[in-house]
This record gives structure tokens, C-alpha cells and sequence, in this order.
């Protein structure tokens, strides 16, 4: 081969390496974060103002990958209390240029605010009774509400990588608490985050859909651990039961960024 020659095809094989070493020509990443107040950021205590009720803020999971990945537009229209009839409401922001969908809901059709005050406030049988007709509503019907909404997630942006995330278990069982819950309905409140799990995480594969088990990500991080990822009892009382600061940066992001990966 000619030097001339040799030079040419050294020059094309570096700049094919570089290419692939970094992705410049890689469609820029439009994300849109749905969902409820675990993605919103009800918990950390830190809101925008212009988000009102919804309390979206800075130490969400979803803006802190966006403040960690710099994409080409981020927005989050994730609010706290959505149901599902919510989320499909807010796909409307979703275009065919958005190509990177966070999503989570289905804690609040199952009724989690109203488990969580009556496994409080009641007995131990009152809390099992309430978190049985969570599950068996988790089971029968969110199935066919979450199919709504992950189908018009996909025919909004049908070119989208979707990331589904569920819900962490709450407690650790037994764990270093005193006083509070009994173990009883710590562990019935447990078994319907799994009950969550199941549901969510089968809809979202048959969707075609990336779903995110964050349970493992918060084992040893549940309330009464040793190190709380999550707010027990707290004030503002809303704030309570969700991910506090820690939950969003050292639990929900590495799992999401190793998801999108």
C-alpha cells in the first residue's frame, strides 16, 4: 500500500473509533418525566414554586438525571396525588420528538394514602384488611389502567425508550424502630408494594417498556434500618412515606441510570 494510501485508511479507521468512542452524532435526548409524587420529589423537601401542589423539585429523580446527562430538553410533569387518569393527561406534553419517557404511577389507585392512615390509625387486622383490598385491586384492576396509560405513552411517542419505576417496600422487618407501626403492618404494608411490583413491572413488559425494581436499591434503607432512604411520619404530614433526598440520589438515580444505560 501507497504511504498516501495507508495515511487515508488510518485517518478513516481513527475517526470511525472516535465516533463510536463518542456519540456526537447521536440523536440529541428530548425526556419527559410522568408520574406521581415519588417523581415529582414530594419528600425532599425542596419545591419549584411555579409547580403549586404538584411539588415537582430539583432533587427529584428526574432532574437529577437530567442535571447528571445534560439532555437536549428535559420536562417534568410529574404531580403529586396522580392516578393513572392523571398521567394520561399529562402525555399530552409527550411529541414524536420526545425519545426518553420516565414514568410512574399506580400507588394512588391502589389506595396508598388511605393504607397508610388506616394501617396508623387502626389495629393490626384493620391495616391487613385495608392492604388485602389494595392488593386485589392492584391484581384486577390497575392492570387494565396502566395498559391505557402505557399505550398512550406509545402511540404519543412511539420512537420513545420508556422507563417504567415502581415503588420501594417501606419497612425493614424487624427493624431498630421503638415505637410506630407494629411488625405486622409493617409487613402487610410491604406486601402491597410487592403486590405493586408484580403488576407494574408485568404491564410494563408486556408494553415493551424497561421497568425498574427499585426494592433492592432500598433494602437496608427502609424505614426502621439503620439509614432511611424514606420519611416515616413527618411534617408537612404529605411529605410522609415518600423517598427523602438520600432515596432520590443514592436510590431512584443509580437504578434509572442504569436502566437507560
Amino acid at each position: 500500500m501507497r504511504p498516501a494510501h495507508f495515511l487515508a485508511s488510518a485517518v478513516t479507521a481513527a475517526a470511525a473509533v472516535i465516533a463510536l468512542a463518542n456519540p456526537a452524532s447521536a440523536a440529541p435526548v428530548n425526556y419527559v418525566a410522568l408520574g406521581d409524587s415519588y417523581a415529582s420529589g414530594l419528600g425532599t423537601g425542596s419545591y419549584d414554586g411555579a409547580s403549586g401542589s404538584c411539588k415537582r423539585g430539583p432533587l427529584a429523580y428526574p432532574a437529577l438525571y437530567a442535571a447528571a446527562t445534560a439532555p437536549a430538553s428535559f420536562k417534568s410533569v410529574a404531580c403529586s396525588g396522580a392516578r393513572t387518569g392523571d398521567v394520561l393527561s399529562q402525555a399530552n406534553t409527550l411529541t414524536t420528538a420526545t425519545n426518553l419517557v420516565t414514568l410512574q404511577v399506580g400507588g394512588n389507585d391502589a389506595g396508598f394514602t388511605d393504607v397508610i392512615t388506616t394501617c396508623t390509625f387502626g389495629s393490626d387486622q384493620d391495616c391487613v384488611n385495608r392492604v388485602n383490598q389494595a392488593k386485589t385491586y392492584a391484581a384486577n384492576t390497575l392492570p387494565g389502567l396502566l395498559d391505557n396509560v402505557y399505550g398512550t405513552v406509545k402511540s404519543k411517542s412511539p420512537s420513545a425508550r420508556v422507563v417504567v419505576l415502581g415503588y420501594p417496600r417501606m419497612y425493614k422487618v424487624p427493624g431498630s424502630c421503638n415505637v410506630g407501626l407494629s411488625d405486622t403492618k409493617r409487613s402487610a404494608i410491604n406486601s402491597g408494594s410487592d403486590a405493586l411490583h408484580a403488576t407494574i413491572g408485568a404491564r410494563a413488559a408486556a408494553a415493551g417498556f424497561r421497568y425498574v425494581d427499585v426494592r433492592g436499591a432500598f433494602t437496608g434503607h427502609e424505614i426502621c434500618s439503620s439509614s432511611w432512604w424514606l420519611n416515616s411520619l413527618s411534617w408537612p404530614v404529605e411529605e410522609s412515606y415518600h423517598p427523602n433526598r438520600a432515596g432520590h440520589q443514592s436510590g431512584y438515580l443509580p437504578a434509572l441510570r442504569s436502566a437507560i444505560s
